[in-house]
């Protein structure tokens, strides 16, 4: 790679036991400092070129996308714990899953899984009221975690998890996350890990995890009732040119992404949208007008959820500030060329999509929360590459719609139904993981209305 500002390895290096818990502040001023390409070091040793430029990040995932695949840096790790699944796959194998899958999450599916999400809600609510009445101070990070997880079970399976099974699912995985993050940004550590037993241990949680999901897909083998979940759909699903379904390995490889994406991406934009909708009472009563309007007390259908224009704009809002996917990354399989940058093959990408969301150059007082940029009429006015909080180009999220679905849903159910106020006092800050989340949570007072 030629031709860029570049941070000298000493510098990102010094830097890097900082940057892995909080990286996000740093990239911010390099990009300040040197523009919206540079290239640094992650920990230190691996080179590798940041870019927030909606140019370049349109030529790596969709106009160019056959030339760069997914970097095995950050993704030999995430495989080893949560499998060969959609997401952490690549090339033919990753297209035939792809193909294989995608009808799960066309619109039937989704009307017949609304009526599943929307029994979790019920559950859900009436135990929140319970809690509410003796505490009324709520984590609703934790509270959002806990919501979507529970719908996302239920979408796989049909049913509620054991509740001891479900927990268990619930930390393994994020667990596993963290140390997943720990060892990508922190590899000179990786021999540590081997050695302290760290690797040893979140791979009991991953077996754990395993465990758990071929439990409920054995299970499912030996019923022959007739289920309308994602389990059914990916274990009727059938090879083009073989015929066959996948194994069980498989189902449970991709079992654990849909429980990953699934869930932790909608329970950060979920509990980001709270917090900022506490901070501005305007925009929380317009979107209490239009559920009333669209909705009233009628339940709440699949096309009901269509209309819910002004809360969609509202949550893809919250994502452009808080973007659940963070950053991505890419690495060159051949030699390329953009805009006269020479790009050696073996050369890796990040895709800096915090950056690009709170980019000046394409938004207008991009910290500003004004749901109003994704009207219909301005949507029409942004670069297609300034707001991809689900990815963009063919690796676009397989769950975009069921994701904004699950959140319309939780967002409507709840703001005519409780008053909220954000305690007090609080450090509310962003844990850059593999998701951003609220670090130390995000605490209200909730109260019936």
């Amino acid at each position: 790679m030629t031709n860029l500002p570049g941070i000298p390895r000493w510098q990102t290096a010094v830097q890097s036991f900082k940057m892995v818990k909080d990286p996000i502040p740093y990239l911010n001023h390099f990009l300040k400092e040197k523009g919206p390409t540079v290239q640094l070091y992650l920990g230190g040793l691996y080179k590798m070129i940041l870019t927030a430029d909606p140019d370049f990040i349109q030529h790596i995932l969709q106009k160019n996308n056959k030339v760069y695949r997914k970097s095995e840096v950050h993704f030999d790790k995430i495989q080893y714990f949560l499998g060969k699944g959609l997401l952490t796959s690549e090339g033919p194998y990753w297209l035939k899953q792809r193909r294989l899958i995608q009808p799960g999450f066309h619109k039937k599916r989704l009307q017949d899984i609304l009526a599943l999400m929307n029994k979790v809600v019920d559950d859900f609510l009436n135990q929140l009221d319970r809690q509410i009445q003796s505490n009324p101070e709520v984590d609703f990070y934790e509270k959002m975690l806990e919501a979507t997880f529970r719908i996302i079970a239920n979408s796989i399976f049909g049913k509620d998890l054991e509740a001891g099974e479900l927990e268990r699912l619930s930390t393994n995985i994020t667990r596993l996350q963290a140390f997943i993050i720990r060892q990508i940004r922190q590899p000179y550590f990786n021999q540590w890990f081997k050695i302290s037993g760290q690797v040893k241990a979140h791979t009991a949680l991953k077996e754990d995890a395993d465990g758990i999901l071929r439990m409920y897909i054995e299970e499912r083998r030996n019923d022959k009732g007739a289920h309308s979940d994602l389990l059914q759909m990916l274990m009727e699903a059938r090879y083009e040119d073989t015929g066959e379904g996948m194994s069980d390995e498989q189902l449970i490889d991709e079992c654990k992404i849909l429980f990953l994406a699934g869930h932790d991406t909608s329970s950060n934009a979920l509990a980001w949208t709270w917090y900022l909708l506490s901070q501005h009472p305007t925009i929380l009563q317009k979107v209490r007008e239009e559920v009333s309007l669209e909705i009233g007390e009628e339940a709440i259908s699949f096309e009901k959820i269509m209309k819910l224009e002004y809360t969609q704009q509202v949550l893809e809002e919250s994502m452009r500030l808080y973007p659940p996917a963070w950053t991505t990354n890419r690495v060159a399989a051949a030699d390329d060329e953009f805009k006269g940058i020479k790009i050696k093959k073996g050369t890796t990408f990040a895709t800096y999509i915090y950056g690009v969301h709170h980019s000046p150059d394409l938004w207008e007082d991009p910290e500003s929360f004004r749901p109003e940029r994704f009207s219909k009429e301005e949507k029409k006015k942004h670069h297609p590459f300034a707001f991809i909080p689900f990815g963009g180009g063919p690796r676009l999220c397989i769950g975009n719609n069921f994701a904004l679905m699950e959140m319309k849903l939780i967002l409507a159910r709840m703001v005519g139904r409780y008053d909220f106020d954000l305690v007090e006092n609080q450090d509310i800050k962003a844990l850059p993981l593999i998701t951003l989340r609220p670090e130390n949570g995000i605490r209200i007072m909730l109260r019936r209305r």
